[in-house]
């Protein structure tokens, strides 16, 4: 009786829709976990600040799941689902940006889930020459295009006037109180979703922790580099509390222990100097961006994770569990194959 109960309540893949359970375990893989109940987490999370966000992000992982297999992806390609997590950062991505309840929204985030699959398999295919994975570039070509044009349509730019602004020098209170660090703590992991929320970030980070403790704690020790990288810079306050500045600290963590190199003691300073110089990379891209707003969304992360991974490989000790053991080549990770 004891043993039925049990299975009651376990989850069974097989028995569940496949596209339903290739869109949650897409989901997961925002936070480098291949996981259908972490992706459930993250909609939920998504739906307590406002139920169109979680459904611009299901819609967009089923629209690019169901894309690559269109286009005839290879299926270990689409059991990973690097496609549907880049759809479906694209298609939140413009509904926080853009009003979630116009027509033209719906629209263009269908359209740009079409294209970022196209984009996938083509960085896919460029960076296998390294044995690189593509990340979220995909997400950020077509991010960084559709925010630089879209005020020039008006069906598409639902605001008046432009974003675009100079960047300046820093101001505000420097100083770090303790509910300062603890909201920029949280919102660190909120703000991978666009949202300034401490209840978001609680509820993501819950989920990184169902996947994995191990996987839970480098995203807390991610959180709290970027905290610290930007406090010793001397960021503003609020710049840090708002979690826009640590964001990206939290996804080199996690990529660089855990998901494309063994999480090792040894790996792991690596992974904390790689969410630092991320942290002090982002104002940088801010100021790039500017003429679009300045939204770095995933760059910061993108560009030091690559540069790690390429470097990883002159370092035999970061790419092997222990001594003698078989080197894990960047980019093959077991959790997360093509992020």
């Amino acid at each position: 009786m004891e043993r039925s109960v049990r299975a009651r309540w376990a989850w069974r893949p097989a028995h569940a829709p496949d596209v339903f359970t290739r869109v949650l375990r897409a989901l997961g893989q925002v936070v480098f976990q291949a996981n259908p109940w972490t992706g459930g987490i993250l909609v939920v999370a998504l739906g307590t600040a406002d139920w169109r966000y979680a459904a611009y992000a299901v819609g967009g992982a089923a629209l690019g799941a169901v894309t690559a297999r269109g286009l005839g992806v290879p299926s270990d390609r689409r059991e990973a689902g690097p496609e549907s997590f880049n759809s479906a950062l694209l298609a939140l991505c413009l509904a926080v940006l853009l009003d979630p309840g116009r027509p033209a929204t719906a629209l263009l985030a269908a359209a740009g889930c079409l294209v970022v699959t196209v984009g996938t398999a083509a960085a896919v295919r460029l960076l296998s020459v390294w044995n690189l994975p593509p990340l979220t570039l995909p997400y950020c070509l077509v991010a960084v295009s559709v925010t630089v044009a879209a005020p020039a349509f008006r069906r598409v730019w639902p605001h008046d006037g432009s974003l675009a602004a100079l960047p300046g020098a820093a101001s505000g209170r420097g100083a770090l109180h303790a509910g300062d660090v603890a909201r920029a703590f949280l919102h660190n992991v909120s703000q991978i979703l666009f949202l300034e929320l401490w209840h978001v970030g609680a509820l993501l980070l819950a989920a990184v922790f169902l996947a994995g403790r191990t996987a839970g704690l480098v995203a807390c020790a991610g959180s709290l580099t970027g905290i610290a990288t930007a406090w010793a810079l001397g960021a503003p306050a609020e710049r840090i509390a708002d979690g826009t500045l640590g964001y990206n600290a939290v996804l080199v963590a996690l990529a660089l222990c855990g998901a494309f190199l063994p999480a090792t003691p040894v790996t792991l300073p690596y992974a904390l100097l790689g969410a630092a110089a991320s942290t002090a990379l982002t104002p940088a891209v801010a100021a790039l961006l500017a003429p679009s707003g300045g939204h770095v969304f995933t760059w910061p992360f993108v560009l030091t994770t690559l540069g790690f991974l390429a470097a990883a490989r002159s370092f035999p000790r970061l790419t092997a569990t222990e001594p003698g053991a078989r080197a894990v080549r960047p980019g093959r990770a077991s959790s997360v194959r093509q992020r």
